[in-house]
């Protein structure tokens, strides 16, 4: 049909009779002409849903890849990780792509590249803490204008017209606002540490941006830029309003803040995706930890508004509710994805709900209105540690509902167990680390023991930035995880950082010395991981999707995702051995349509023909039975997402890793 249409009014450009589209009728049926992906999540409620159906369980497997993008000329050189959920809109696909982070309009039928926007921000973006192509765009219209709004890896907000992809000289400075300017705070345009990979959100004339900084496992300082949130009009680029993630002096939460560690402590910020309920005004922020993430000496106190959810007035920023997952945390499981709103119903009662994924392998579930948890959640007591100069909350806060969709804390009966030399291989190795339950605190790294807490899950989840996708149909939540063990140990290192601790591991004194500020090693999300001839440490699966049934509370289903590695079906030691399929990790984001599951697998995998690659695979959403897969030829790198062009369904996944440079994939059913 569009090819038809567009024949009829040859004389307009692509981009142009593609939006002439926007007349034809949309509904969430699978007959209509064209059913849209508006925002990044799907919808502002973050569901991450489409009612489709004309792909289903019958003929998965025979999808047909439709068209690539291929991102390589999209900066100075290819990029391999590209987190990107496309927009799709009258027609046209919208998405951040390349190593520069730029913007590009697709024709959603073809792939064909409609227009490119790209900012050379020099030494602003060689120096910026978050870098390469993002996560997304934000879409918005008044009616009759159209814009493309994003933030680019030098923290700056621009807006596009959405038809040609040029910046609105109205909106900001030529169409762009600093976001490194007020904030607020003082910083350096070109070094000061903050930046953002997810998408705007977009409510009305009234944008939200989040804050994001470098990784916080060995931070140079105990000092840093604080990530304050904002809002901005649309149409003018002015700001509307800010909210102090870290409350300053007189404000609520100050006095959880002792010692006046709210006055140099930075971070704090949003770099997960927001939430909104248009009905009730409020904008839904998951924060982050402060500085730095694992050990939080010079920032006594429960630490307020981090690792928790803040509920605020859309129009005025106003804190309406709060409610912290973590006091003080020093393990950095801080918010990593967009809360999920969900119209749930309990024992008979109906509720505004709000579930909120985390890195623990918890869904907290709240009232989104009040902020009063669904379910109970226990203020239980736990371990203190023993790390000099360390301020430790006694108690923590245990979710009685929905049970931990992933493993939590390490015992002996947790380790590898494929056969009796690689169990007590495992047990020697652990027996150099601490083990624990969740919430076990670091230890200071020693060579003669231990050297760190094996922690489960790591910094990266459990639940990572992907977050999970929801059934409003069903009131079922579908949340990938991945179960790794890591190290966290904590060391002195005064020329690396001014602060007390950072991560790390004790060096062997028997090996030779690094070179000076070299330090002792560790990570953002792991600082490695822990094997056993490089088999990991623990038992499969070890990645997983989860269902689970938010109006009971309860998991319905759960199943690996991903195929077996190569590394484990071929090692030497499971010779002979049958192995059931592990699951791989990644960082893996679901799509729910009317009867399915989507997801692409993490890491890569011999096929029994010899292709090297990773599956779409698809789930009946009641059941968890696998009911097909198709090839791509690298692992899922961003969020699937689905939209109706012409009566054709489609499925686009970004993909990327290894060798195989990023690109976008469109997935749909061969012609009939």
């Amino acid at each position: 049909m569009t090819r038809r249409f567009c024949r009829l009014v040859a004389g307009l450009g692509a981009v142009s009779c593609l939006l002439l589209l926007a007349a034809l009728p949309l509904s969430g049926q699978s007959g209509s002409q064209m059913v849209e992906w508006r925002t990044y999540g799907s919808d502002l409620r973050q569901t991450r849903y489409s009612p489709l159906d004309q792909i289903n369980a019958s003929n998965f497997s025979k999808l047909e890849v439709a068209w690539r993008f291929k991102t390589d000329n999209l900066g100075p050189r290819p990029e391999f990780n590209l987190q990107t959920t496309p927009l799709m809109v009258n027609g046209v696909l919208y998405a951040t792509a390349g190593t520069r982070r730029s913007v590009v309009a697709l024709n959603a039928a073809t792939g064909e590249l409609l227009w490119k926007y790209a900012l050379d921000e020099g030494k602003r973006g060689e120096s910026a803490p978050r870098q390469l192509s993002g996560r997304g765009v934000a879409y918005w219209t008044s009616g009759k204008e159209e814009r493309i709004l994003y933030v680019t890896p030098g923290y700056q907000l621009i807006a596009l017209d959405a038809k040609i992809g040029r910046p609105i000289p109205s909106f900001g400075k030529g169409g762009i606002v600093d976001l490194k300017t007020d904030d607020d705070q003082e910083m350096d345009p070109v070094t000061g540490e903050i930046g953002l990979h997810a998408a705007p959100i977009v409510s009305g004339n009234t944008i939200m941006i989040g804050a994001a900084h470098l990784s916080g496992a060995a931070p140079k300082s105990r000092r840093n830029q604080k990530g304050y949130i904002r809002a901005y009009d649309v149409v003018t680029g002015k700001r509307l309003w800010i909210f102090h993630t870290v409350p300053q002096e007189g404000e609520f939460g100050n006095d959880t803040w002792l010692n006046n560690a709210w006055s140099y402590t930075g971070n704090a910020g949003v770099w997960a995706h927001m939430s909104i309920d248009e009905e009730l005004g409020l904008v839904y922020l998951p924060v982050e930890d402060a500085t730095g993430d694992y050990y939080g000496g010079h920032r006594p106190g429960a630490n307020l508004f981090t690792s928790g959810l803040v509920a605020l007035d859309l129009k005025t920023g106003t804190r309406k509710w709060h409610y912290q997952f973590i006091h003080h945390d020093i393990w950095d499981w801080d918010i990593p994805c967009a809360p999920i709103l969900a119209d749930i119903t309990v024992n008979g009662r109906k509720i505004r709900a709000i579930a909120q994924p985390t890195k623990q392998a918890w869904v907290y579930v709240l009232d989104r209105e009040t902020g009063e948890p669904v379910w109970p959640i226990e203020e239980r007591p736990v371990a203190k540690g023993d790390v000099p100069t360390e301020w430790y909350s006694p108690t923590q806060r245990f979710p009685t509902k929905p049970p931990a969709f992933d493993r939590q804390g390490v015992t002996v009966d947790d380790l590898i167990d494929f056969t009796p030399e690689l169990r007590a291989e495992a047990m020697k190795i652990a027996s150099r680390y601490k083990m624990g339950p969740i919430f076990t605190p670091a230890v200071v790294s020693t060579f003669e023991g231990p050297l760190g807490t094996l922690m489960l899950p790591s910094a990266g989840g459990g639940a990572n930035w992907p977050g999970g996708s929801y059934d409003p149909e069903t009131g079922f939540l579908y949340i990938y995880s991945v179960t790794t063990v890591t190290p966290l140990g904590l060391i002195n290192d005064a020329k690396r950082s001014d602060m007390d601790y950072i991560r790390g591991v004790a060096p062997d004194p028997k090996a030779p010395p690094k070179p000076a500020g070299e330090g002792g090693g560790g990570g953002d999300e792991g600082g490695g991981t822990v094997t056993v001839q490089g088999l990991p440490l623990i038992k499969p699966p070890y990645a997983r999707i989860t269902a689970i049934d938010l109006n009971k509370g309860e998991i319905v289903w759960q199943v690996p995702h991903g195929e077996t590695p190569d590394t484990i079906r071929n090692h030497p030691a499971l010779k002979g051995l049958k192995i059931p399929r592990t699951g791989r990790p990644g960082r893996i984001g679901t799509l729910t349509t009317k009867s399915l599951v989507i997801a692409g697998e993490g890491g890569f995998f011999t096929l029994p023909d010899g292709r090297r690659g990773a599956m779409l695979r698809a789930y009946d959403k009641a059941s968890g039975k696998d009911v097909g897969a198709v090839y791509m030829p690298a692992p899922q790198t961003g969020s699937p997402m689905t939209y109706m062009l012409d009566g054709r369904q489609y499925v686009v996944v970004a993909i990327g890793g290894g060798n195989s440079s990023s690109e976008l994939v469109a997935f749909r059913l061969p012609n009939e």
